[in-house]
């Protein structure tokens, strides 16, 4: 096994003069596609460094691997020399330009080369003020991945994230890389389980600024949040049908923690049982048709990840491998389910394949937590603990790459990944 650290400093705006980004790939026989991304033109001497960017974000997805540019600067009408470049090793190159087209306003234009086939895979132009050049530097990122894999990209999308610094709980909004992050609440008391949205419009999350668990659903785009779920006793671990009418959730008003379905559009409906057990059942999660729902239950006497129809009826254990498996989570196309599983005492990263139910762990850390898939069901964001510290990090779901994001200060917990959001 072989193990290659990449470093990248990536400049952004802020209050912090970069984030570093620590790119670790593990194992052989890798398949990534090389890939040179030439300095843009008219980018010098800004903050926002967009080759840097989009870089980070293709080494990231597992897919690509960075060919040194050699300090090239190249617009997107340049005639670049494509067989010197394929003879560094490039199979593509990506060329552009940022210029200024108004009062704090420029325009991002790239072009994408084929240097194996000696082609132009054509470019695109985005417009954006100064603050928002990082998201169109994403973009950017996301038509090369789509353009070169014929899959989506996700670097446009956001990630929630909970920070906790000394006694302050902050939850936080970020890019995909954790960068530009926004606080949408901050508190004294806990807040858990935040859970995004299918329009990417809100947040569902666990609060105990009422001194218990309660359930908000809160308008990322004003900050204006409605309590969604205060019964008698615990109200946790929401999730989104995937239609964004329904949340699925635990409460305990009738004694234990039991499964509930809640129609968020009408605040004066009762919640729905979905099971009778003298079990606890947590930690619900739809799939993306909307049919069944996963959950972890210890009715089989430990803690165990088990399906079970939407409209109610019987459960069927899923996972075998381990004796204590929590914190379900699904690939969008339902091929597989990351989950948190206890091994000799460490937490650690799991997936299992639920056509074949093979599991493989994708970590060597000790406390992993939280996993959450990217909306195209390439990689997994999830929390653990590096240094004594809690940090977000990425992970293919392989386990071959992993990265470690940027954030707030503090340690960084409860993560969850948004949907792809059309531009």
């Amino acid at each position: 096994m072989t193990k290659i650290l990449i470093s990248l400093a990536i400049l952004f705006m802020g209050n912090h003069a970069f984030a570093q980004f620590r790119v670790e790939v593990s194992g052989t026989g890798l398949t990534q596609l090389p890939i040179a991304i030439a300095a843009f033109k008219g980018n010098e001497g800004m903050t926002q460094k967009i080759a840097a960017i989009v870089q980070a974000d293709l080494e990231r997805s597992g897919q690509f691997r960075s060919v040194d540019a050699a300090g090239a600067v190249l617009d997107e009408n340049s005639r670049p020399d494509l067989p010197t470049w394929r003879k560094q090793g490039a199979d593509a190159l990506l060329t552009g330009s940022v210029t200024r087209v108004g009062d704090d306003r420029y325009e991002l234009r790239f072009r994408l080369w084929d240097s194996v086939r000696m082609q132009d895979l054509g470019g695109q132009s985005h417009a954006a003020p100064a603050a928002e050049l990082r998201r169109v530097a994403h973009r950017s990122a996301d038509s090369v991945y789509d353009k070169l894999t014929g899959e989506k990209g996700v670097f446009a999308t956001r990630i929630a994230y909970v920070t906790k610094s000394a006694s302050v709980y902050n939850l936080w909004v970020a890019d995909s890389d954790g960068e530009s992050a926004q606080s949408a609440l901050r508190s004294v008391e806990p807040i858990i389980s935040p859970s995004w949205s299918p329009n990417g419009n809100q947040l569902a999350y666990v609060s105990f600024e009422s001194r218990k668990p309660v359930v908000y659903v809160h308008d990322v785009d004003t900050g204006k949040r409605r309590l969604v779920a205060n019964f008698k006793g615990s109200n946790s671990a929401p999730a989104w049908s995937p239609d964004g009418k329904t949340l699925a959730l635990t409460l305990s008003r009738d004694g234990g923690s039991q499964l509930f379905l809640l129609d968020v559009g009408n605040s004066s409906a009762e919640p729905r049982r979905l099971a009778t057990s003298t079990a606890i059942d947590t930690e619900p999660v739809f799939t993306a048709d909307g049919r069944f729902i996963y959950f972890v239950s210890d009715r089989g006497g430990s803690p165990q990840i088990y399906k079970i129809p939407a409209s109610g009826g019987n459960a069927e254990r899923i996972t075998f491998t381990g004796s204590y498996n929590i914190s379900p989570t699904l690939s969008p196309d339902g091929r597989w389910l990351a989950y948190i599983s206890r091994v000799s005492g460490a937490f650690k990263l799991h997936v299992q394949d639920l056509s074949s139910g093979q599991a493989l762990a994708l970590t060597e850390t000790m406390a992993d937590e939280n996993p959450s898939f990217a909306p195209n069901g390439r990689m997994i964001i999830y929390a653990t603990q590096q240094q004594g510290r809690e940090a977000l990090m990425t992970t293919t779901i392989d386990g071959k790459v992993k990265a470690r994001l940027a954030g707030q200060n503090g340690d960084l917990r409860e993560p969850d990944w948004g949907p792809l959001i059309a531009q």
